[in-house]
């Protein structure tokens, strides 16, 4: 049994009591082959419950900030992040795109399951904001298919501010993977990136239910203060 296996047996079974999981579409997710899963970002541990619900091991890039380990239910967090295999990226200026991109390609590359957020960052209130492109251009560079996730319910465990998760159900919805034909080879353009990734978070929006927003989270969070 792989390290990921035995964690996952231990990890997801706890998880599922605590935190009920209502999971609908999994079989979306190929069996075999490099697949990339493009989520709704709404808390610090949305990467717990879609590695969950996936009958695949999931990797996913995580800021350091999800490793760090100052209160119990991080360290406990950050630990289990760790057992299943999940990848620290430093975020500072110059350090995490091309980190970010490089382990990406890797994990795709070996025929693995990729989870990205591609809001970049949690949603302030709830919304789904405009994606990254880098979605876009793993995806269309690499040729692996984009599943669309949809996680509900994950913002009430552990909101900004709060030392002790709350009980809370949660849902995992797994949509069709996305039709990316109409761009395929045009990686290296920027307008094909950008509709191919507004026609990942239309997907994503219709699973979710959320409202859209023209913006990037980021920017949105830097008027508010958020970080």
């Amino acid at each position: 049994m792989s390290l990921y296996a035995a964690a996952k047996a231990v990890i997801a079974p706890a998880t599922r009591v605590v935190w009920p999981q209502r999971v609908e579409g999994a079989a979306h997710v190929p069996a075999k082959g490099p697949v990339i899963l493009a989520s709704n970002h709404l808390a610090l541990i949305d990467p717990l419950f879609i590695g969950v619900a996936c009958r695949r091991p999931v990797r996913f890039i995580a800021k350091q900030e999800l490793f760090d380990e100052g209160t119990l239910p991080r360290r406990l967090f950050a630990r289990a992040l760790r057992a299943i295999g999940q990848l620290s990226v430093d975020r500072r200026p110059g350090e995490s795109a091309q980190e970010a991109m490089n382990n990406s390609l890797a994990v795709l590359e070996g025929g693995e399951v990729f989870g990205i957020f591609p809001e970049g960052t949690r949603s302030p209130d709830g919304r789904l904001y405009k994606g990254q492109t880098g979605l876009a251009w793993l995806a269309l560079t690499t040729g692996a298919p984009v599943v669309p996730v949809a996680l509900t319910g994950t913002e009430r465990i552990l909101p900004p501010g709060r030392k002790v998760p709350s009980l809370n159900r949660v849902g995992v919805r797994f949509g069709e993977p996305v039709d990316l034909s109409p761009w395929k080879d045009k990686a290296h353009k920027a307008r094909p990136r950008r509709e191919a990734t507004d026609a990942i978070m239309d997907a994503i929006a219709k699973l979710s239910g959320q409202e859209q927003v023209p913006r990037f989270a980021s920017s949105v969070k830097a008027e508010l203060g958020q970080g």
